[in-house]
């Protein structure tokens, strides 16, 4: 089993997105929290190692490819933006990591053929801001048909009482594993400061049996 440390320094080589896209929120997950949520999803759950795992709105791929470095047996990662796509292969290619690339809007395509396919589903969806009001309630709702078993997400806190009740409706058990700063730097030219701290919820859904 890879070491946290290890596994945080190697994703920390990895590129991030050359022009963000507003209309997609696009904020890359750092490093640091990246290998926070799958070390705990492997350690903690054995929910990473010779598992079938999908990342939603893979963005430059961080989760995808950790997964991946942890023994996961199948990584898909779908994303919606070519050039995102396109960093995203690079990064593959620079840490030799098994994992598969989809373009597409996961909202329009998915679950299609892979409903019920995946045994993890890890993400870090648009918190449903600006111009994707309630993006973050349908990528939980994708997910739900994607896996078998769990879910993994990041969720703004000021939110965890919808979203929470929004599992369960799902038919998961829904916990909050950790309350995390997520640290947004000076991406877009609304933004007036050089960086905010969002409070961020860890969350694991689990598909009640």
């Amino acid at each position: 089993m890879m070491k946290l440390r290890e596994l945080e320094e190697m994703l920390q080589s990895l590129s991030a997105f050359d022009k963000p896209n507003l209309l997609l929120e696009q904020y890359a997950t750092s490093p640091h929290i990246a290998s926070r949520m799958l070390h705990v999803a492997q350690t903690q759950y054995d929910d990473i190692e010779d598992r079938t795992v999908a990342d939603l709105g893979a963005g430059c791929g961080i989760l995808s490819i950790g997964a991946s470095l942890l023994g996961a047996s199948h990584v898909i990662g779908f994303e919606i933006d070519p050039s995102a796509l396109a960093i995203f292969s690079e990064n593959c290619e620079e840490l030799e990591a098994e994992v598969d690339l989809i373009c597409c809007d996961i909202i329009k395509y998915l679950p299609g053929k892979f409903e019920g396919f995946f045994d993890t589903v890890i993400m870090n969806p648009p918190f449903g801001t600006k111009h994707n009001t309630g993006m973050d309630v349908k990528f939980l709702e994708i997910a739900s048909k994607l896996t078998k078993t769990t879910i993994y997400s990041l969720h703004k806190s000021s939110t965890r009482a919808h979203i929470l009740q929004k599992g369960r409706y799902l038919g998961f058990k829904s916990e909050v594993l950790a309350e995390l700063r997520f640290d947004l730097p000076h991406t877009y030219k609304f933004h007036k400061k050089k960086s905010v701290d969002v409070e961020v919820d860890f969350i694991r859904f689990s598909k009640k049996r």
